[in-house]
């Protein structure tokens, strides 16, 4: 398949230079990583803008306790072989030890729940600047940050009072307690991640490629059955031959019917299909400002 290589290359330096400029300018960096697609990416980028040093950057997964199992298997499996420091928060123990409370009834989520448990991360790790692998053309709210978004003392976010970046001139300072979100792929889409990924020759998790899977259908949304969600009587489960276009928690990460079974079949898959890849996420249809609403109370 023929991808724009110059253009691929041009993002690739694009996100190298962010991700060392961030190196230069904070103390304490770190990644964060879900299991998916992007955050994946970032730190690709950065094993190659180190390289052949280890990547100076530990990853930081705040875990719900509601993944998907293939999730934790590649995060464990990726860390282990980059040699990178691995730290895991846990929403399971701050729901156990009283810190955050858990959503009841057939649409719970630990969705929001995963706010105070990266604060509490970077607090405890003194984290400075939080890379991430959010893009501007996957939802509206992530359309407004910057490369470097401010976070004031409580992690919280203002779109209103964002900094000017002018000739690739990023402005990382800050008074004590605050922090920077950092988004080094901000100027990527959906499918110019995929076909780097193909031309990079990527190791991704099984769950982006089709696969036969108990799902039950919510909303016109298609959901993995598992224990961690509380089905309506009218909801029945049936076997689909499905994949995930994004990987989040099973409680709202919604599967897409799909026979994509390589790389170059999801290139082919996104490059004609109209709904973005968020538009499975149950999460994102709470309300009309749902992303930007917890964005603002310090989500990722």
């Amino acid at each position: 398949m023929d991808y724009n290589i110059s253009h691929l290359k041009e993002l690739e330096a694009e996100s190298i230079f962010i991700l060392r400029d961030v190196a230069a300018q904070f103390e304490r960096p770190v990644i964060m990583f879900s299991g998916g697609k992007d955050s994946i990416l970032i730190v690709h980028l950065a094993h190659k803008a180190f390289y052949p040093a280890k990547i100076p950057f530990p990853l930081l997964h705040v875990d719900t306790g509601h993944n998907f199992p293939e999730t934790l298997e590649y995060r464990d499996n990726l860390s282990e072989r980059l040699g990178a420091k691995l730290i895991i928060g846990s929403v399971e123990e701050a729901i156990q030890s009283g810190q955050a409370v858990e959503e009841k009834g057939v649409n719970a989520s630990r969705n929001m729940l995963q706010i105070g448990v990266l604060l509490s991360a970077l607090e405890k790790g003194k984290f400075d600047a939080a890379m991430g692998g959010a893009r501007r053309d996957e939802e509206k709210a992530r359309a407004k940050e910057r490369f470097f978004s401010h976070r004031d003392e409580f992690g919280q976010w203002d779109p209103k009072n964002q900094r000017p970046e002018l000739w690739n001139l990023f402005n990382g300072r800050k008074q004590m307690g605050e922090h920077f979100r950092i988004f080094p792929i901000s100027n990527w889409t959906e499918l110019d991640v995929w076909q780097y990924l193909a031309m990079e020759n990527v190791e991704l998790p099984s769950l982006y490629f089709s696969h036969q899977r108990e799902v039950f259908e919510r909303d016109g949304t298609l959901l993995a059955d598992c224990d961690y969600i509380l089905k309506r009587p009218d909801e029945k489960v049936f076997t689909e031959t499905v994949r995930c276009r994004t990987i989040g928690d099973m409680t709202c990460t919604g599967v897409w019917k799909s026979n994509a079974s390589t790389v170059e079949d999801i290139i082919e898959e996104v490059a004609t299909t109209r709904m973005t890849e968020r538009g499975g996420r149950t999460d994102d249809k709470r309300s009309e400002t749902a992303m930007e609403d917890r964005k603002k109370e310090g989500y990722f």
